[in-house]
């Protein structure tokens, strides 16, 4: 997919005619419905400079009544291996294990790094299509790819910088000791366009849990980054994993906030005391859980998580690629499936459910406060056709404007 939208706007500008949510319409204190307004907004400086009353007869931009949304964030993709732009084929039947796909990873990574530049921000753009302005995104460190994997990749945001914007995992997808990649992992720690250090299974593909996370952890520590690993091992190792991580964290206050388990699908096993139970200990330590929403047999905690003050941020993961067969590349429709699986129907559940494409910024507050858009916020905004958040979520509506950094590109 070609970039969907046009550049309209750049530095200091106004636009009339933006739909706002004011407040719940409730009914015997139930909520019932969103009330909005429209509004004229002034973006200056990559800002929200003033909100003010609306002058449809003024010289502004027109934003035709659409509902202004905060810009959304995809917080676990991996933008430098999709074969998204690609001939189309679907998932193999022949590889089963995460080794398996090592395997095939060493075969097809330098045939597929000739193309992916183009390929990284054709799928950029198929995220900006559906509102992403920014996303956490992992990129291969292994000793096929070596750096060559972030270069394309920085090179691909380099070409986007306008429009969207990424922090980065070093992520070793071959192990850290099963291939040889310490010494790639110490070089890419030392760069700064690297945010986090990321990690794999550790006992099943490197043999040790103790050995990998303290490798992670002192790698983190010595270079000021965070940490965000995969974690698909489920039972007593994921579980042992999980809870070294968080002993971790605990231990060094510098890794509380900037830690993360990706998938951590071992909590999708637990009774509902043992899930409460980690779900405090997370809380405790300050370590998030990166989950892509999956529906294939696993059905995560996320609602215990939520209520236990875990940091849950959700993300496409694999979009097209030899890994998955799925992903739209739509946030939206992420937390359209949340809402789905957990029951979020009504009008106030649905509203909140919008968190889970923001990660967390919403309109309105649980009383129905207006507390999104305010003066000096990101002017980082998606235009929705859409009467409100929840008939957004509900039917995952059209986006027709994107702003980033107060660059505001509106659709073809």
């Amino acid at each position: 997919m070609q970039f969907p939208y046009q550049s309209a706007a750049k530095g200091k500008y106004t636009l009339k005619n933006v739909r706002l949510e004011t407040g719940f319409e409730y009914e015997n204190e139930e909520v019932i419905g969103t009330k909005t307004d429209l509004f004229s907004i002034e973006i200056e400086d990559g800002k929200i400079k003033m909100i003010k009353a609306n002058d449809p007869s003024s010289h502004a931009i027109d934003a035709k009544g659409y509902l202004m949304l905060p810009a959304f964030r995809d917080m676990h993709i991996h933008l430098d291996k999709t074969l998204y732009g690609l001939p189309w084929q679907a998932l193999s039947p022949k590889r089963r294990t995460v080794k398996d796909m090592i395997a095939y990873e060493q075969e097809i990574i330098p045939k597929l790094l000739e193309t992916s530049v183009e390929r990284a921000e054709q799928l950029i753009s198929l995220q900006q299509h559906y509102g992403t302005h920014f996303a956490r995104t992992h990129f291969n460190i292994d000793p096929t790819s070596g750096l060559k994997s972030l270069e394309h990749l920085e090179q691909a945001l380099e070409n986007k910088k306008d429009s969207f914007k990424a922090e980065l995992v070093a992520f070793p997808q071959h192990g850290v000791y099963y291939t040889e990649t310490v010494p790639l992992m110490k070089e890419a720690a030392q760069l700064k366009s690297v945010s986090l250090i990321g990690g794999l299974d550790p006992l099943s593909i490197d043999g040790s849990i103790e050995k990998v996370m303290d490798f992670t952890v002192q790698l983190a520590l010595d270079h000021h980054k965070g940490i965000d690993i995969h974690l698909h091992e489920v039972g007593e190792s994921g579980m042992k994993t999980i809870n070294y991580l968080i002993d971790k964290a605990i231990e060094n206050p510098a890794l509380q906030g900037k830690t993360f388990v990706s998938h951590a699908f071992a909590l999708a096993h637990l009774s509902p005391k043992e899930t409460e139970k980690i779900a405090e200990r997370l809380a405790a330590g300050k370590v998030g859980i990166a989950s892509s929403v999956p529906f294939n047999k696993t059905i995560m905690p996320i609602p215990t998580l939520k209520k236990y003050g875990v940091n849950v941020l959700i993300g496409n993961d694999n979009v097209q690629d030899y890994w998955s067969t799925f992903g739209s590349g739509s946030m939206l429709q992420k937390a359209n499936l949340i809402a789905e699986l957990y029951g979020y129907a009504t009008e106030l559940a649905l509203s909140r459910a919008l968190q889970f494409a923001t990660q967390s910024t919403l309109p309105l507050d649980e009383k129905g406060n207006q507390q999104w858009p305010k003066a000096g916020d990101e002017a980082a905004v998606v235009l929705a056709d859409a009467s409100c958040s929840a008939e957004a979520v509900s039917r995952m509506s059209e986006i027709k404007g994107l702003m980033h950094n107060g660059n505001l590109f509106l659709r073809n």
